[in-house]
């Protein structure tokens, strides 16, 4: 049976959304955030303490949208991704990439030095410059989804649920970007966060 190691609302929030929306059984681990000083353990099974992980058989993952990528192609759940022949399959697959390197990483930085870290490591500079670059990469999303419910073939698909977490991390407390959200951005993040199978992933925080 599929694992997966999670911590609340961490970017392994992206695949256990995929597994609840896919219906695919799964063993769950809610672990301290981050791991790697609460559950020194973990590195046992994952040495860079990170999180997500999955373990699939004789698959171990570490990267949220890989995972989720990993998901829709071993277990043919096309009905959430695109297949190569697909006229849209590179900016499907360019948006799971994008999710992460370009959207989420400037966020984690803002996270770590605005809020983690003890008054004297935190950097305040580097949390609005951080900010700033990621309000700025969301121009090409911003754009991209005017007049569309979905970033790709009229439908929801993993790309969503990766881009998505993208925009829920921008909301959180000490973030606050969410109200610089474009309003149909705004729009777009609601109708994903209201979804019955994030709602059921993040009850299992609880």
């Amino acid at each position: 049976m599929i694992k997966l190691y999670h911590c609340v609302d961490a970017r392994s929030l992206r695949p256990l959304w995929a597994l609840e929306e896919m219906g695919l059984p799964y063993e769950l681990e809610v672990l301290p955030f981050p791991p790697r000083v609460f559950k020194k353990d973990y590195l046992a099974i994952n040495p860079l303490g990170t999180i997500p992980y999955l373990v699939d058989g004789d698959t171990h993952m570490t990267e949220s949208s890989g995972i989720c990528h990993y998901l829709v192609e071993r277990y043919g759940k096309h009905a959430f991704g695109l297949r190569p022949d697909h006229p849209e399959y590179g900016s499907y697959t360019n948006w799971l990439f994008h999710s992460d390197a370009t959207l989420t990483f400037p966020q984690t930085v803002a996270l770590r030095y605005g809020i983690m870290e003890p008054p004297p490591r935190k950097l305040p500079q580097a949390v609005e410059d951080y900010k700033k670059w990621y309000l700025a990469r969301l121009r090409m999303l911003t754009a991209h989804l005017q007049g569309r419910e979905f970033l790709c073939d009229g439908r929801f698909t993993i790309a969503d649920i990766c881009i998505g977490y993208a925009l829920f991390l921008g909301t959180t407390p000490g973030l606050d970007l969410g109200a610089q959200y474009a309003p149909h951005v705004q729009d777009y993040l609601a109708r994903l966060l209201a979804r019955p199978a994030l709602l059921r992933a993040r009850a299992l925080d609880a």
